[in-house]
Parts: structure tokens; sequence; C-alpha cells
């Protein structure tokens, strides 16, 4: 019967706001005091169950919840058969509670997004040389397996033969594909883009990188504490006072009606429907704004944040690596373009389509005696002319000459975090671009805003290498910045802080950023990053924008102010009503129910003022 009532707990609150329409409009209209009085009595019934049901739960821990007064209050109104006090205290209640649910809505499906992103098979070698498919959890360590063009690696291991490019943003977060050949390390849940690898099993199962993502996401989804809601930590206080207050007045006068009087005038529904009300309205700006906030729990968090730790590609960078500059050393450089993406188009690398996607249409010609030279670039000829396109140990090969002028442009890119990719015509140097993946639009603005806004420590942690991120850092202005950083270490960084006293936001949009979006005291995902990230999220930043962070920094110290405004309107509305009870004769139940009635109108216009808020 129990769990009957709390499953149909919402369709009761609809029943009730039903049954109390119905009687006003039967008084106001046909003056009918018989249907008036039994659609407030059902209404309080039906109503009341719900809440004397969490009450007695809570009677039973030695608890006295805010539950039990309510419940109380609710029968002594109908006792004394004020019932539509009793009415619609119950409704409030139920309503205020439904408000704070479809606010505090924390999913647990991140486990069962980061498994079904788990390696499900693989290509293991037998006896006679011959690969077959099997479960992943049939591999063992040592195990000879085999990973095809676009297939995950099912685990961790050492590749023995082959060469291809593998896609690691599920453990690194980074957007650049890596090139892996003999003796390089692969992880489980990482793709191949192209190529074949042979690999030797080194770690598998729950060892493995991927599998030690899915234990963090885990024990901080269990480390982070629910807060409670503040009007359950403060009728900790509020209701024995109230109970023993009513108590002490029976006896003294000896008057039950007044005692119940003063229960009902403690109850007020400010009290019960002021903070979800400011919830709603910060959670619905929050939504015309792009900003999905997940919780009271997350406005309250969120607006007392001291340190911001991003993840840099998708995050702080667009995530998507680019053409940054073109240094020509020649004055036709036209020939030139059309030979480079003549011989890009040759490639499956990731530079290579950064380059064609920077010239876009352009004039080709005929590759003739393609050359990969492994670990430098591609080597062909055009028109009777050899073209080399790729790094500087390429150059160094092919006997191109590096001039001093070119060599200070090389050392300026790569200090800037570039990658390069040279071109030389028949042994010398005609093109330098720089590739890399650009900082997002406005992002420097916007952190300077974060400071202004209260937040101390700007940190960066990523899984690209240590140079990369120092010229991220420095172009931004952040406090600290760290790179060659794997999913554990992240988290063990926020867990640092977190011991240090530090309220920590992450920001962060792959699967690797999940266990730090767990961990920390507020996780938030950009809206393009992935499924997981943003279901193991407290806030989501829709569409990637990251002008909406300082808005949602701002939104919720709003929010938390309005909360904190509305409790005071409610406890003074209470404590003007007990005055007035207990030691002059201006308060009367109709007075009381009528000052409820507007400290509750205020509350929800105090509350409404967060849907206009602009930061």
């Amino acid at each position: 019967m129990q769990s009957f009532i709390f499953k149909n707990k919402n369709l009761i609150t609809f029943l009730s706001a039903i049954l109390i329409t119905t009687a006003f409009i039967s008084k106001w209209t046909v003056d009918n005091l018989y249907l008036f009085t039994w659609s407030l009595v059902i209404a309080t019934v039906i109503g009341a169950l719900p809440i004397a049901l969490q009450a007695y739960q809570a009677i039973r821990i030695k608890v006295v919840s805010i539950d039990v007064l309510v419940t109380i209050a609710v029968i002594g109104a109908f006792l004394i058969q004020n019932y539509e006090e009793s009415a619609i205290v119950t409704f409030l209640f139920l309503f205020g509670a439904y408000l704070e649910q479809r606010t505090l809505k924390h999913t647990r499906s991140a486990i069962k997004e980061l498994t079904d992103m788990a390696p499900e098979s693989a290509l293991k070698m037998i006896e006679n040389g011959e690969f077959i498919e099997i479960e992943v959890d049939d591999v063992n360590e040592g195990d000879l397996l085999l990973v095809k063009t676009g297939a995950k690696v099912p685990v961790d291991g050492r590749v023995i033969s082959g060469e291809g490019y593998i896609n690691e943003a599920s453990i690194t977060g980074e957007s650049l594909p890596v090139n892996k050949e003999k003796d390089s390390m692969v992880y489980a849940g990482t793709i191949l883009e192209n190529g074949t690898l042979q690999i030797v099993a080194d770690r598998v199962g729950e060892d493995t990188t991927f599998g030690r993502i899915i234990d963090l996401v885990e024990e901080a989804q269990d480390s982070k504490s629910q807060v409670e809601k503040f009007i359950d930590r403060f009728s900790k206080y509020y209701t024995p006072v109230v109970l023993i207050l009513a108590f002490v007045v029976w006896i003294i006068t000896n008057n039950i009606e007044l005692a119940i009087t003063l229960l009902v005038l403690g109850c007020p529904g400010a009290l019960v429907i002021g903070v979800p009300v400011s919830n709603v309205a910060g959670i619905g700006n929050g939504a015309r704004h792009g900003v999905l906030l997940k919780g009271s729990e997350v406005i309250t968090e969120f607006s007392k944040v001291n340190s911001m730790v991003f993840d840099k590609t998708g995050t702080l960078t667009v995530g998507d690596p680019s053409v940054s500059e073109t240094i020509y050393y020649t004055e036709d450089s036209a020939m030139v373009l059309s030979y480079l993406a003549s011989i890009e188009r040759e490639s499956d690398h990731p530079l290579a389509k950064a380059i064609l996607n920077e010239l876009g249409e352009i004039e080709l010609h005929n590759v003739e005696n393609t050359e990969v030279v492994k670990g430098g670039g591609i080597v062909a000829n055009i028109n009777g002319q050899r073209i080399a396109v790729g790094n500087i140990s390429l150059m160094e090969k092919e006997d191109v000459t590096l001039s001093d002028n070119v060599m200070a442009d090389i050392d300026r890119l790569i200090k800037k975090g570039n990658s390069l990719v040279l071109t030389s015509v028949d042994g010398k140097l005609k093109l330098l671009i720089g590739i890399r993946d650009q900082i997002r639009f406005g992002v420097k603005k916007e952190l300077s805003r974060l400071k202004k806004m209260g937040v101390k420590n700007l940190i960066m942690l990523s899984g690209d290498n240590q140079g990369a991120v120092d010229v991220i850092s420095r172009e931004l202005g952040l406090s600290e910045a760290y790179g060659d950083m794997l999913p554990e270490d992240k988290s063990a960084y926020i867990n640092k802080l977190q011991s240090e006293g530090q309220i920590v936001a992450f920001i962060g949009d792959g699967v690797n950023d999940s266990p730090s979006l767990a961990l920390a005291n507020v996780g938030i995902a950009m809206g393009s990053g992935t499924d997981v990230a943003i279901e193991t999220s407290d806030l989501v930043l829709m569409n990637s924008d990251f002008s909406r962070l300082t808005h949602a920094l701002g939104l919720t110290k709003a929010t938390s102010r309005n909360m904190k405004q509305n409790i005071v309107i409610a406890l003074g509305v209470v404590l003007v009503l007990f005055t007035g009870l207990l030691f002059s004769g201006w308060v009367s139940m109709s007075v009381g129910m009528l000052v409820h009635e507007l400290s509750i109108l205020v509350v929800i216009l105090n509350g409404m003022r967060l849907l206009g808020y602009k930061l």
C-alpha cells in the first residue's frame, strides 16, 4: 500500500489541486457549501496520506522532520474543521516536494553508457596462426590479438607488428589520432582509424585503463554525498521547537484550539514553496540561456565554487585541429598549394585532413611514385618534380636546406603549440604550415570574468603534451596548467584540491572526463561532449557555448541569494504571526490564512525575478 501511494504521489498532488479548485469554484459560483466542504475533506485525506507515511517513517528512525509538523498541523486543522487550511497545506507541501523532485534528478546511467562503449569482442590468434573472434572477457594476458581498421582495441597491450592511427579520445580526450607502430602501447576502448595492428595483451578486463575509468566513475558517484535539502536541515531545529511551543501553550492555556492554531500558523506555505520556486525559476532561466542545471544542490554548490578545473581539448579549445598559419618561401604559391593538396589527398593522416579542409576546392595533379616515409611524411613525383611533404626530419632526409629565417619561423610556430607540415619542391623549401587546435572564441574574456566573480583558481588539466598545454595556459592567463595526464591523474588532482578545502568545479566533454566530472563538487559538461560526460555532470553548457559558464555562475549566485531571501520572508511571517497570536488579539485563523497566502505570493514573485536574470 505504501509503495502504491508513493508511486502515485504526483497523481495525488494533481487530484488534490483539482478538488481544491472544484471546492472554491462551487462556493464562489453557486454557493454550494456541501460540495465545497466535501471536496476539501477528500483533498485533505488523500493529500495527507503520503505526508503522514513519510512522517511515520521519519519517526521510526527517530527523526523529527518537517513531514511530522505538516502532518500534525493538517490533523489539527482538520479536527477544528478548518478544511481550507488543511487541504491547501497538504497540496502546497506535495507540490513543493514535486518541484524539488523535478529539480534534483541525478542520473546514474553514466555507468551503463560507459559499459556500452567498452569493447565486446576480440580477434585472438590460435595455434595454427589463424584469428578467431572471442568475447573480450575470455582474453588472457599474453594472448596475441588482431585489431582491424574501425575496430575497438579490446585490451591494454603492446604492438608487435603493423602500423596505424588510433583515436585515443576515450582515454586522453585529445582529438588528434596517435600513430602506433611496433612497441607502442595501446589502450582498451580506443579506436583504430586506419591500418592493422597485432598486439599482445598486457592488461585485461577491469585492469585496463578503460576499466579503471568505469571504476573511477562508480567510486566518485558513491563518494559524492547528496546535499540535504535546506528545509529538512532547518526542520531539525524548527519542527521540535514548534511542537514544544504548541504543547506548552496547550498545557498553560488548556486551549486546544489555540495550540492547534499555533501549529497551523507554524507551517506556512511560503516555507514549503519558497525554495522550490527559486530553484525552478533559476533552472528555467538557465534553460532559456543554454545552461542545464541538474538540481538545487548544484545551485548551492556552484554558487560557492572557488576553483575551476578545465579539460583542454573540446573545452578551452575547439577540439578540431586546423591550419593556424601558412608561410611561403616562393612567389608561385598557387602551384605549391596545388602540389600539396594533390599529395595530401593520398594520405589519411589527421594533419592532411586539416590542410585539405583549409585549401578547399583547388587544382589537383596526377601523383606518381608515392613513397610513405615512416615517421616523416610523403615523397612523390608531380609533373617530373620531386615533392616532399612532411616534418623536419623528412626535409633533412631530402637534403632540404633550412635557413636561419626558416628555423626562426619553425621555432616560433612550435612555441605556439603547432604541429608542422613542410613542403619542398626538388630539394627546396617552398611552404611551412602550422596546425593547432584553436582556442575557443571569447574564452579568454570569459575566464577574466570568472576571476572577477570570485573564482580564485583557474586550472587546466590535459592529456596533451606539456608544451602545448603551456602555450594555451600563457595565452589564457591560467593559474596552473598540467599536461600528460590520464583520467586517474585528473581525479587525483581534484581530490588534492578538495582535501585543501577548495570547492571545485570541473569542466570537460569527453568519456575520459567522466570520473573527474563525477568527483568534483560540481561537474560541468560541454553540450557537444559525449553522453557519458553529460549524464555524469551536474551542469551542462548546451551547444558547448563557453560564454554560458559565466552566466551559469552568476545565475546560481543570484538563485542562492533568492532562496535565502524566501526563507527569511517565510520565517519572518511565522515570527510575526506567532508574536501576534501570543501577545495580541489581532491574529485569528482567518487572518493567519490571509497572511500565509500573501507570503506565498511574495516568495513566488520574488522567485520569478530570476526568470529575467542577466549577467
